[in-house]
This record gives structure tokens, sequence and C-alpha cells, in this order.
């Protein structure tokens, strides 16, 4: 008989247990009456994914070389750097010295203030983890090296001056002798064209610095995908096929298809001016989108390109349903400043070749 109610007590614990385990996306079970996660429909029965969402995150996109190797950071390490965090904007939000040198010649005078920026104050969390970067494959968090035939055709597109690509960030401006003698130099956000950081994607990225909204929107044989920055949308077409290969565009040709609740898409056909961190026109993107819970969704991406890197990789970080707006993307009032710009250089062009005289 005791050992009849032993047996009884330990099976009793075990299911208590596997009770008290939170599966992937769900919220942490906190009494008998709660209801499990229920994906929601649309009327015609796909997932429902449509909404808006922030995707603002200080988890960076490859792993930091101080965190080689950890794949996720304690609690307290997550604590630190979003202490640290807030520590920078409250510093940086201070009134500036109206006393404070002028900007040394040649340098940048700066561009905006922290008021504007919103990086987010946390990483993200996924399965209960504070992970160190989004990139989860290859394993040590970090884009592979490119392939020696990569190098070469990177060399070869290169002038005095570095072409711009789709995921160069904000803050990394092409400068110095060349880098104004064309337009099509210029960063594609300077010329409003994708917003920078490949937050327009794909891969659809944070861009760590603010417009962190993005959008979903559902028909029966469409997704629309609208990203804040730069107000770039993207239309996915469910179960079709892709255009012809001669048919390119910048932000590629998508379509999908749902795997169980779990949205896919395909992205090929870029033009060879994307060229998302030296990639060739062979680009094929695959994304994947679902519902972690009535709150969240997770973002999953697989990059491919035999001829830029060996192997694919890739990352996945959570979007977070909000209720902000998404406002007008003015994006430099049409850039009118970009003639004034080029001419301005050709004037140092000229005081150039007279000091070398």
């Amino acid at each position: 008989m005791r050992a009849r109610m032993l047996i009884c007590a330990a099976a009793a614990l075990v299911i208590a247990a596997l009770l008290s385990v939170s599966t992937s996306g769900q919220a942490p079970t906190r009494g008998t009456t709660e209801k499990p996660f229920s994906v929601a429909r649309t009327p015609w029965g796909h997932p429902d994914l449509q909404g808006a969402y922030n995707v603002q995150t200080l988890t960076p996109l490859e792993r930091p070389k101080e965190s080689t190797g950890v794949f996720s950071l304690t609690k307290e390490d997550a604590d630190r750097i979003a202490r640290e965090e807030r520590e920078r904007v409250a510093a940086r939000a201070r009134p500036s010295d109206p006393n404070r040198p002028l900007p040394q010649a040649g340098r940048g005078v700066g561009g905006y203030n922290d008021f504007w920026m919103d990086r987010g104050q946390s990483g993200f969390v996924i399965d209960g983890q504070h992970r160190t970067s989004i990139i989860v494959d290859p394993a040590d968090g970090r884009v592979p090296a490119q392939t020696a035939e990569a190098q070469q055709r990177n060399r070869r597109s290169r002038g005095t001056a570095s072409l711009p690509t789709s995921d160069a960030l904000e803050n990394i401006q092409p400068d110095g002798e060349g880098a104004y003698d064309d337009i099509e130099l210029r960063p594609y956000a300077e010329r409003c064209i994708l917003a920078f950081g490949s937050s327009s994607g794909p891969p659809i990225l944070p861009n760590y610095a603010y417009n962190n909204l993005k959008q979903i929107v559902q028909t029966p044989n469409t997704v629309l995908l609208f990203i804040e920055m730069v107000h770039d949308a993207r239309i996915v077409r469910l179960n079709s096929q892709h255009r012809p290969a001669n048919m390119r565009s910048w932000m590629g040709d998508s379509i999908g298809r749902w795997e169980g609740d779990t949205l896919v898409v395909e992205t090929t056909n870029f033009t060879a001016k994307t060229r998302f961190r030296g990639s060739s026109e062979n680009l094929k993107v695959t994304e994947r989108i679902r519902r972690m819970d009535d709150n969240t969704l997770l973002y999953r991406f697989t990059v491919e390109d035999p001829s830029t890197w060996a192997q694919s990789w890739s990352g996945e970080y959570p979007w977070r349903k909000t209720d902000e707006h998404i406002y007008e993307y003015a994006c430099h009032e049409g850039n009118y400043a970009m003639g004034d710009i080029m001419r301005g250089e050709r004037v140092l062009d000229k005081d150039r070749a007279a000091t070398k005289k």
C-alpha cells in the first residue's frame, strides 16, 4: 500500500512539473482555468498575423566578440546592459554646452540629437533565453566569411569609393575623395531608395535607431509587409510563381505559402544593385513568420547565395505588437539638397586641384 502511494505521489509530481513548463511562445500557466494559446484566424482561414509591430532591440545582428561561444546571457548581464542603455540615453539627453568649441575641420558635425533615437531598452528573449545575437546559424552567431569569388567581385565593383549596399547603416557614410563623384555612390537611404540597415529587407532587420515599426496586412491571396522607415512596402503573392529572371527589383520578388501556421516567404530576383552585405543578384532569402502568442510574432530568416557565402546563415527575433501609429516618412522632403551636395563637392574638387599645382 505504501509503495502504491509513493508511486502515485511521484507520478503527480511529474505531471505537475510537465504542466508548469511553458512551451515556446506560450504564456506560463497561471491556473487550471487559463486556456492554452490558440492562433487567431482570418475569415478565409489563414493564421491572422495582421497588425503593427515594434522590432526595436539592443540585441545585435552578429554576436559580439566578447560573447564568443555564448548563446545567451544571464539575467544579471541582460539587466546590466539594459541599465547601461538607460544611463546612456539619460546622459545624451542633457542640454548641450553652449560654450563648446566648434567641430574640427574635416570631421562630421553630427546629425540627429538623441531625442529622435529609439533603439529600445533591452535585448529580446526567446524560449527564456536572453540571446546574444539575432543570428543563430552558424553557431558562432556571425555572418560567414565571403568566398574568394565574392571578394574578387566586390573589389572589381569598387572605384575610388565603395558602391552602396542595402544593409549599410545610416552612420556609415562613404566619404573621402571620390565619394561624391556620382549620385549613385551615395547610400540608398540617403537617396530615399531603401531604408538603411536592411530594415526594409529582405531579410527585415532592426535598424537600431528609430522608426522601428512594421505592419502586416493580409488578403486571401497576398500579404503586405509594410516598413515604417522610408515607407517601403513589399507585396507577397501567395501560392504563385516567381517572375522571369530578367524582372528584378530592389526588394526582390516574394512569393509565399503556408506551412501549417507558419507563413513562408521566398524572395529571389534581386537587382544587382541591392548587394545585401556584398551579395550577388543570385541572393535568395527565405522568411518564416509565425505567431508565438497574441502579442508576439517570431520572425526567422535564412540567407543563401553560394557565390557569396560557402554556407547559408539564419537568424530570428520577435516582433512585438504595438498600438503606435505609423506616420508618413517624407525622407528629406524629396531630397532636393542632393544637387547642392554634389555641386559643393565640385567646388572642393577645384580647391584640391589648385593646391596640387
